[in-house]
């Protein structure tokens, strides 16, 4: 078994979970919670793959697939920004819509034949560095090469930014922003679109990039679900996102080689004979999510790991307080 090769297709992998988690991070930290990003995924994966193969161009896909999926996140920031509905059930809303809507629309789209795929290369000496050379750099898709771009850049853009010191002040005391003269509903409509637009990416990365092709509901496989308790994990941090992304997306990709060979490590693997063990070995990134997001929603740990604290409240001008 070659773990040079599992990391490296792992890294590609993680790319998928780093957009929609960084993209989760920036609706979270306006204040918004949105569980839709399955959908929104799906959605983007679908637009991608079926404008690819109508026009012939993977970029312009790209494009179809940003826009789609920002421009439907504007439903659940409609509902809960503006109607300042329960933004959980708003957003598994916006997930059960965008999903249907891509099934619909991706009828008959799996038997629509090949396309020309976002590019892979190698960038020249960092490729050679040892080990971590032919992970990182090598016969990597160009969109792995920008998630690298985008880890340090949304940090930075957070924490050393005038915007990103606007968007933690919604997200922690709207209130206070306010009466700065941030305005808050337009800040968080304008990062939970941002929040799509990065799902619409990853839904893309995985049709043009990753796993060219449309399956339907298995496009994504629950991959939205596992980016949402990422931004748990990384504490609404991107460089820990980048970390939680990666290593998932090695996981991912361990599980499914681990299964193949009859003799792993000169015993038999009973992964290979007994296919339960396997089924065992796919459940574990969705249970570990699910208890990320259940230990998530008590509000004591949330406050001690560092959620935004207006983090799921809509904010109603001229009440005190959040």
């Amino acid at each position: 078994m070659d773990f040079v090769t599992i990391l490296q297709a792992g890294v590609a992998t993680g790319t998928v979970l780093l957009f929609a988690t960084i993209g989760e991070i920036f609706a979270e930290r306006s204040g918004v919670m949105n569980l839709g990003v399955e959908g929104m995924m799906l959605l983007g994966a679908m637009s991608a793959f079926s404008t690819a193969v109508k026009f012939g161009n993977p970029w312009l896909g790209l494009l179809v697939a940003m826009i789609s999926a920002g421009l439907i996140s504007q439903i659940h920031a409609f509902i809960a920004i503006q109607l300042q509905a329960d933004q959980v059930v708003s957003g598994l809303a916006l997930g059960f819509l965008a999903t249907g809507v891509s099934l619909v629309l991706g009828e008959g789209l799996s038997k629509a034949g090949t396309i020309s795929l976002l590019p892979k290369f190698s960038i020249p000496i960092l490729a050679q560095i040892p080990v971590l050379g032919p992970i990182f750099f090598a016969h990597q898709s160009i969109l792995v090469y920008f998630g690298y771009l985008l880890i340090p850049a949304s940090w930075y853009y957070i924490n050393y930014t005038r915007p990103g010191l606007n968007l933690r002040a919604v997200g922690e005391y709207p209130a206070a922003a306010d009466s700065l003269g941030i305005n808050i509903y337009r800040q968080r409509y304008f990062y939970v679109f941002v929040g799509g637009v990065l799902a619409g990416l990853a839904g893309a990365t995985i049709s043009l990039a990753i796993a060219p092709g449309w399956f339907s509901e298995m496009t994504t496989a629950g991959q939205g679900w596992i980016a949402v308790g990422l931004v748990i994990f990384a504490q609404w941090d991107p460089f820990r996102a980048a970390f939680g992304a990666y290593i998932f997306g090695a996981l991912r990709r361990l599980i499914l080689d681990i299964q193949g060979p009859m003799v792993l490590f000169g015993l038999k693997n009973p992964f290979y004979y007994n296919p339960y063990w396997g089924f065992f070995l796919q459940m574990v990134p969705y249970a570990f999510t699910i208890v990320v997001l259940v230990i998530g929603s008590r509000e004591a740990i949330r406050k001690r790991i560092g959620a935004p604290a207006a983090l799921g409240l809509p904010y109603i001008r001229g009440e005190r307080g959040l």
